[in-house]
C-alpha cells in the first residue's frame, strides 16, 4: 500500500502529490537513466561511433525513463481555465 503523500515535488497541472515510496522509485530511476546517458557521452566521444544510432539510442532510452516515471507518478489531464465555465 501506498503511504499518504508529503507533497512532493513542484505544484504540476496534472499531478497529484506523491508518496515517499514513489518519489523514492523515479529518483533511483533518474540515477540509472543518468549513468546510461553519461555513457552515451563517452561513447559520443568516438568518431567511429554512428552519431545516427547514438541519437537513436538516446532518444529511446530517454523515453523508455520518461515512460517508466509516468508509470510510477500515474499524472492526469490537466485543467484548463476554460474549464470552470463548462461547470
Amino acid at each position: 500500500m501506498i503511504t499518504p503523500a508529503k507533497n512532493h515535488g513542484l505544484p504540476v497541472s496534472g499531478y497529484r502529490p506523491q508518496s515517499d515510496k514513489a518519489v523514492a522509485i523515479v529518483n533511483g530511476n533518474k540515477v540509472l537513466e543518468e549513468r546510461i546517458l553519461r555513457q552515451l557521452d563517452q561513447l559520443a566521444q568516438d568518431p567511429a561511433i554512428d552519431r545516427r544510432w547514438l541519437a537513436i539510442a538516446r532518444t529511446n532510452i530517454e523515453q523508455g525513463f520518461m515512460a517508466a516515471n509516468r508509470a510510477v507518478f500515474q499524472p492526469g489531464r490537466a485543467a484548463l481555465p476554460e474549464d470552470a465555465a463548462e461547470d
